[in-house]
């Protein structure tokens, strides 16, 4: 059997005061990261708060694309969206 993958779609707000999953913004999901955007840090930050939020490892995650923009996919490998959407919002 195939391993699930899943795209998210995120609205991520670098330099934040703190780092936190805002819920749903629009069809995807709003994200608040502490860390600057430079250098990769808030894409850093935002695949460590998903990690910890889906309750993956860190290398299911994958930045797809918008790397240098506000608005990313963000590919989860091992969950069906399903499961993803149910973790995302704390049930």
């Amino acid at each position: 059997m195939a391993e699930s993958t899943t795209r998210l779609c995120l609205h991520v707000s670098p330099g934040a005061t703190r780092t936190e999953f805002a819920g749903r913004y629009g069809s995807g999901w709003k994200v608040r990261v502490s860390a600057p955007p430079e250098r990769g840090r808030a894409n850093d930050a935002v695949v460590s708060l998903l990690a910890t939020r889906l309750r993956v490892p860190r290398t299911a995650l994958s930045v797809v694309s918008g790397r240098t923009g506000r608005d990313k996919v963000v590919e989860l490998r091992g969950l069906d969206e399903a499961e993803a959407v149910r973790r995302l919002e704390g049930r």
